[in-house]
């Protein structure tokens, strides 16, 4: 795109930018939305209308068109996630939902790494970057009609018990005797007032910054260093895997060493972060392996505290918000994802590289000041109701 429309960093940045606003405020508002809703049918149309969105950014040129769709598409795919976490919530129980968020998690990570791959073998096959943009658009469409097929509501709508109540796990009121307040009752009591909730979300707000700054920059980084494209994106691609394992790793520990508290898991995984990426930072010019490895390694660190503080955020928060805390702190996590569009492109066109790996590496470091005061913080939920 750079090259064909001869969009600057910091153009291709405000894409990046409007993308990520917009989908943190979506995040936040379905998050509300699909508390009382259907995620069989509300996740189906966010995801075909991402698809459809995808396809015309495809077809645009002017960087007002392609702002416009991708905020459409960006809109559409915050549908996705909060309706996720309350699934989650309300089908794995508290001493096994590390693990279990941990294997969903990992669809970040397995489209993550496959995306580089498709997009650099569509341009090739294609010799057209919006390629690139039509196979994964079309893939969307198909895959939410599989979603409208195989999907299902909470336990509960299906004649089963609630999840706590079935494996005799941490049952309290909530469980036992539900009570339907109405959707701004429940995100004053137990998402606004709630302590922990705000540490959460301000503590996301830096490791998007760091995750989706290496992300989105990390193949332009390489290819200035004297990679090519494909080695670049394969390079890339390590990232992902690492989070892969990532994922899986933070909730075994958090659920089986750390016994359901998910703050030292947090904690211990942002240090291994501030301490790759110093390394990424002295190690420049072309060494493959090493790269890799490196980019495996903060992907591993990273999408520890990626997975574990929406989760932890639903985990304190009422059994029937969990959709709308975890769409509360995503908001913020896509703030943080915002600022490593247009501001980073700015700062690298400002201050080269070395700019933005002190930027990144700060925001790293923050992120362990504001996750420290969750050390403790149990997974229970009537911990929420009782700082509410």
């Amino acid at each position: 795109m750079i090259h064909d429309l001869h969009f600057t960093k910091d153009q291709i940045g405000i894409l990046g930018s409007v993308f990520y606003i917009t989908y943190g405020v979506s995040k936040f508002i379905s998050g509300m939305i699909s508390d009382r809703s259907n995620p069989r049918y509300f996740m189906a149309i966010g995801l075909f209308c991402s698809g459809v969105a995808n396809i015309f950014f495809g077809f645009s040129s002017s960087l007002m068109c392609m702002t416009i769709f991708w905020l459409i598409n960006a809109f559409f795919q915050g549908w996705g996630w909060p309706p996720c976490a309350r699934l989650l919530t309300h089908w794995y129980s508290q001493s096994e939902r590390g693990r279990w968020w941990g294997v969903w998690n990992t669809a970040h990570n397995v489209g993550g790494a496959l995306i580089p791959i498709i997009v650099a073998t569509s341009v090739l096959l294609f010799n057209n970057w919006r390629a690139a943009m039509f196979v994964p658009g079309i893939a969307t469409i198909i895959l939410s009609f599989i979603i409208v097929n195989r999907l299902r509501n909470v336990p509960e709508s299906q004649g089963l018990p609630p999840i706590e109540v079935y494996r005799n796990d941490h049952v309290d009121s909530q469980t036992k005797n539900p009570n339907k307040q109405p959707i701004i009752k429940i995100f004053f009591n137990y998402v606004f007032k709630n302590k922990y909730i705000w540490f959460l979300a301000f503590s996301y707000v830096f490791v998007y910054v760091v995750r989706t700054a290496v992300n989105d920059w990390g193949a332009v980084y390489l290819t200035e260093e004297g990679y090519s494209l494909m080695k670049a994106n394969s390079c890339m691609s390590f990232f992902e895997i690492g989070g892969f394992v990532g994922s899986l790793a933070a909730g075994w520990c958090s659920d089986k060493i750390f016994c359901g508290t998910r703050g030292q898991t947090n904690v211990l995984f942002s240090l291994g972060v501030v301490f790759l990426l110093l390394c990424f930072w002295f190690i420049p010019g072309k060494h493959l392996l090493l790269h890799s490895s490196l980019m495996f390694g903060i992907g591993f660190f990273i999408f520890g505290p990626q997975m574990l503080i929406g989760m932890t955020a639903a985990e304190l928060s009422h059994r029937e918000a969990a959709g709308t805390a975890s769409g509360f702190v995503g908001l913020f996590g896509y703030i943080g994802a915002a600022l490593s569009g247009y501001p980073i492109g700015l700062t690298i066109q400002k201050f080269g590289w070395q700019g933005f790996f002190v930027v990144v590496g700060v925001c790293a470091v923050l992120s362990i000041v504001t996750l420290m005061p969750l050390w403790r913080a149990s997974g229970h939920k009537k911990l929420a109701t009782q700082d509410a």
